[in-house]
């Protein structure tokens, strides 16, 4: 199935000394209403798990043709039930520490400069004059001028704002907005929002398939990007910009549902590209790539074919290329392919580039000159960056250790930024330099505590020959005299790998516990070649199984490793292999399952995207390969976990593997070896930080019971 797929004062420019300081936490943040008792200091986020979801993130990038660089962190919200970002400005030389950029109570969210140095955004902040805040999801869309001054907004509306995208070179901007299917303009749209809304209306009529998409509901509104020419809506004296409605073109108005990215703009913002939806018979959906011009509305496909997708386009500066990735629709026999596909805007023709490289490529962007594509990668436990010559498909490999996301070019083409993660990095800017590689850290606004452990690479080979490696994260203390307990920790996807830092599985709060955690990548897993994803290709419980022993057995033979004391645990499909695990050996002394697939034969018409999975096993397949056909080989305390609101993995399957669970248990129900942490309101990934706490809690205390031999201590708030 499709990958697995993660916002504080008033003033804008005022600001002190203590806009150095980097960010470290909630800090002095608790919420001390009047029926709240102080809290204690927080501690280490490794020992302390409010500490822990108090710790700042990182986000995206935004740079200016000047060099100005912001970094987007996010942090714990006043209530700490979520989290608010904030724009940091950080020296692209590294000299300079960061300082704070925008600042507002209720966060900002997407951002993008001009041409001018002006930085927009979309914030819930409250308006001036008004003092009403927002009721749309983004808020409005704020213009934060480059000479300093006070952010005013440029565009509000109803609906609020999704996104924003800006050409380098033109006071030019395209808006996303979720807008109404079939209303003729914006006023029709807020008439009927307004009416949905005060006759209390929810319901969603379909005439088409898919009806969801990960955590939320597809409809009644449909995606739009206007388009606004900024230069033609100043206004005379303070040279602000006000576009009027009329201003605010909506630029694809019969898009339907084809808009599938906020697109890629050329410098001089005449030429947009873009993913483009297409509905097929049998439900299936299609992605094809389109250019439109910015100016008529016209749009022009560039990619599409009978027997591929194309996705991920970007522009080259000029607007004569286009790069982006072209793959071969999965069969049950076949896994997909993922190759670059450079266009020729002018002529439409299209061609591989760097044919033979057995790696799935997704391009980031050109340089200046369109010579050279830049493109991320998975490889062997990192996702480094590369330089592909444009003319004849070489490439070079810019980075080395670390995983780079929200890449973005300088204007002059020499260097490229990144934010760099790892298992020893929960999150860098850096600054790349094209010609060489050359790595700078810059002074980023977060300050993490050391590691509570130490990392190592660990491999086998498997009966068939093949490589699989992982990586093994092990208490300081782990020795031959003190070996630590092993968690067995598979990811999801399951085209995917474990090469970056997430907060939200996040192993070095079990190393902080005394466990090693075993970071494996079985067959499936991405960054290997084409053929080690075909290896596990419609036998997930064959190959990928076998490897996760494997690599186990590798582990387990350290002396700093006690093999007497084990557990095993994935999400998604990872989750689905921990239900396999659990059919199959009864080596592991608990199992942690979530958001996990049971029933395959059942998972499948539900999901939210049933056309990819139809084509992904046949009915004897998904029989086969289905865990909840070995319910009755479950020995295994289980902790299974599950959010209501999760439509990729629905709550539909771990509802059945806990029905099996329970009616498979023949003794007194008090003593019930297994466990299920249910979040009505939380979908594939528990995002809430208080939400994120209990299910931290409740695994590490499942597993002191489990593997440990201690006591189940049930979280306070439970």
């Amino acid at each position: 199935m499709p990958n697995d797929a993660e916002k504080l004062a008033e003033g804008d420019h005022a600001r002190t000394d203590l806009d150095h300081r980097p960010v470290t936490g909630a800090g002095d943040r608790a919420d001390l209403s009047a029926d709240s008792e102080p809290e204690k200091p927080l501690g280490s986020p490794w020992e302390d798990l409010r500490a822990y979801v108090a710790a700042p993130r990182l986000g995206s990038l935004a740079l200016a043709n000047d060099g100005t660089l912001l970094v987007s962190v996010a942090q714990l919200d006043h209530k700490q039930t979520g989290y608010t970002s904030a724009w940091w400005k950080v020296d692209a030389q590294g000299r300079q520490p960061a300082r704070r950029y925008t600042r507002s109570v209720e966060g900002e969210a997407a951002a993008a400069f001009l041409s001018d140095g002006s930085l927009l955004f979309t914030s819930k902040r409250p308006v001036p004059a008004t003092g009403e805040e927002d009721g749309g999801d983004a808020g409005v869309i704020w213009c934060l001028p480059a000479g300093g001054g006070e952010a005013y907004v440029v565009a509000r509306r109803d609906g609020g704002w999704q996104g924003i995208v800006t050409a380098r070179d033109a006071e030019l901007a395209l808006f996303a907005a979720a807008v109404h299917a079939g209303v003729e303009d914006e006023k029709a749209d807020a008439k009927k929002r307004a009416l949905r809304k005060k006759k209390k209306v929810s319901a969603i009529l379909h005439e088409g398939y898919p009806v969801r998409f990960w955590d939320h509901d597809l409809g009644p509104e449909e995606q739009r990007l206007f388009a606004v020419d900024l230069t033609a809506s100043r206004v005379d004296g303070d040279g602000d910009f006000a576009p009027t409605a009329d201003q605010l073109r909506n630029l694809i108005p019969d898009a339907g549902r084809g808009i599938g990215s906020a697109g890629s703009l050329s410098a001089a913002g005449d030429v947009l590209v873009l993913d483009w939806q297409t509905a097929r018979s049998r439900g299936e959906v299609v992605s094809s790539v389109i250019a439109v011009d910015v100016a008529t509305g016209e749009r022009t496909v560039l990619a599409e074919d009978d027997n591929y997708e194309f996705v991920g386009a970007v522009v080259s500066a000029d607007g004569g290329l286009v790069a982006c990735s072209r793959e071969t629709p999965s069969t049950p026999d076949r896994a997909p392919d993922q190759q670059l596909w450079l266009i020729e805007r002018a002529s439409g023709e299209g061609r591989l580039l760097a044919e033979n490289w057995d790696r799935w490529a997704t391009p980031v962007t050109f340089s200046p000159d369109g010579r050279t594509l830049y493109v991320t990668v998975d490889e062997d436990g990192h996702g480094p960056i590369y330089a592909v010559d444009v003319a004849t498909g070489g490439r070079r490999r810019l980075t080395e250790e670390g995983t780079f996301g929200s890449v973005v070019m300088s204007a002059d083409g020499a260097t490229l930024y990144a934010v760099r993660s790892s298992y020893l990095d929960p999150g860098t800017v850096v600054a790349i330099g094209t010609a060489g590689g050359e790595l700078t850290e810059l002074r980023a606004p977060t300050d993490y505590p050391e590691l509570p452990g130490r990392l190592e690479d660990v491999e086998t080979v498997a009966a068939d020959g093949a490589r699989v490696r992982g990586y093994l994260l092990l208490p300081e203390r782990a020795s031959a005299e003190a070996p630590a307990p092993l968690a067995l920790w598979i990811h999801g996807g399951p085209l995917g790998s474990w090469n970056a830092w997430s907060w939200r599985w996040c192993p070095w709060l079990l190393v902080s516990r005394g466990y090693a955690v075993l970071l494996p990548d079985p067959a499936l897993s991405t960054g290997y070649g084409r053929d080690f994803v075909q290896r596990g290709w419609g036998a997930w419980g064959a190959a990928p199984y076998t490897d996760l022993m494997a690599i186990t057995d590798e582990a387990e033979k350290r002396a700093d490793i006690d093999e007497t004391r084990t557990a095993a645990m994935g999400g998604s499909f990872g989750g689905y292999m921990a239900n396999w695990v659990a059919g199959h050996t009864d080596r592991f002394d608990a199992i942690v399952t979530h958001a996990s697939l049971w029933n395959l034969e059942s998972f499948g018409p539900t999901t939210d995207a049933s056309w990819y999975w139809a084509r992904e096993m046949t009915p004897t397949m998904q029989q086969a390969n289905s865990p909840h056909r070995f319910a009755d080989r479950i020995s295994t305390p289980m902790l299974v976990i599950h959010g209501d609101k999760d439509y990729r993995v629905p709550i539909s399957e771990g509802l059945a593997l806990w029905w099996a669970l329970v009616s498979g248990h023949d003794g007194d129900p008090r003593e019930l070896p297994h466990k299920f942490l249910y979040f009505p309101d939380e979908n594939h990934w528990i995002l809430t930080p208080q939400h994120s706490i209990v299910w931290y809690e409740t695994v590490l205390s499942f597993m002191e019971s489990t593997v440990l031999g201690g006591n189940f201590v049930r979280a306070e708030t439970l």
